[in-house]
């Protein structure tokens, strides 16, 4: 017997994780609908186009998730599905026809300022009004719940995650990262996870010089290259003051070389209104499988202390530092040698 459909809703809100939010309105919807299947995807910004990437999937044979890709250009992009394109331009419910004789009903998910997924209903026959009216009542209050969500874990002037979010995040990348390849949903090869910290130079000086609100508008026009500058399934935290932290879900040694790079070219190439030239300095390190925040953090700004101590505006990870024996961590110590 189903429980009443207040205590579900009630229960699935009660989610802070997105992933276990996915899974939970998923699953709240299949019980209620009683229809073939029903999806979360996520749209994931890469460039200038949004890409579709399917959370979860849920259907008589249970709840999973589908296989994952290491490339975010092996997601479909949103253009290349008509409804779901119509979906999210004219914020509407599309019906279109699938495989094996089945309909599937789309729905955008609806962040504070714009669309940020869809769901998906396999069905053999049209959703009736009463259902349609019932998610997208669980789908307003999803929406609104995830504004709750982001006023608790987005940065107010960057619009960036913030400091408490990322110990979280950080674990499920590990845990992604180093999946055994015979698990259930591994990723298609081995590459690894980065964590980049990331200093603006002299940001002290600007401040000073030309005022706060300079100082602010700086920090968003980083921010904003940030954005350009990663894939959308990377993740990047403001973690106070000047201080940025970057979490590459998964890259090769020259891929994450070449990312931090292109990032620190871009800012250095851009001209701030007022301020001018800016540069960023960006210390990083590869995520182990035994790491916890605080140790990879530690590398990472051994890194960035030694970029900072040499000129600034530079990017090293902290293994070729230590490789070349330019630096060496002090064990059980907050202390880093440079030579």
């Amino acid at each position: 017997m189903r429980p009443p459909l207040l205590k579900s809703v009630a229960e699935t809100t009660a989610h802070r994780d997105r992933d276990d939010l996915d899974r939970a309105v998923a699953q709240l919807l299949f019980d209620y609908l009683d229809r073939h299947a029903v999806s979360v995807l996520r749209l994931v910004p890469d460039g200038v186009i949004k890409r579709v990437q399917r959370r979860i999937r849920v259907d008589r044979d249970g709840l999973r998730a589908p296989a994952a890709f290491d490339e975010l250009s092996a997601f479909p992009a949103l253009c290349d599905c008509e409804a779901w394109q119509k979906c999210v331009l004219e914020n509407t419910v599309v019906t279109s026809a699938a495989a094996a004789g089945l309909l599937v009903c789309v729905f955008p998910i609806r962040g504070e300022r714009e669309a940020v997924g869809l769901l998906e209903v396999e069905t053999s026959s049209a959703l009736s009004a009463r259902e349609i009216d019932l998610v997208r009542g669980i789908l307003q209050i999803l929406k609104n719940h995830l504004a709750l969500l982001d006023y608790g874990e987005v940065d107010t002037l960057t619009g960036l995650l913030n400091r408490k979010t990322f110990e979280g995040q950080f674990e499920k990348l590990r845990r992604r990262v180093h999946e055994p390849k015979w698990a259930p949903h591994a990723r298609t090869t081995t590459e690894p996870g980065w964590l980049g910290l990331v200093d603006i130079d002299h940001f002290k000086s600007i401040n000073d010089s030309y005022g706060h609100l300079f100082g602010d508008e700086v920090l968003l026009l980083v921010s904003h290259i940030m954005r350009r500058s990663f894939r959308g399934a990377d993740q990047i935290f403001r973690f106070g003051g000047e201080e940025f932290v970057i979490l590459l879900e998964h890259a090769s040694e020259p891929g994450a070389a070449l990312a931090f790079e292109r990032f620190r070219e871009a800012v250095e190439k851009y001209a701030f209104p007022q301020v001018g030239r800016v540069t960023v300095s960006l210390g990083y390190t590869r995520v182990n499988v035994g790491d916890v925040p605080t140790l990879c953090v530690e590398r990472a700004d051994a890194a960035l202390y030694y970029i900072k101590s040499h000129g600034r505006n530079g990017v090293r990870s902290s293994e070729s530092l230590i490789s070349a024996g330019e630096i060496r961590l002090q064990q059980n110590s907050d202390d880093v040698e440079l030579f």
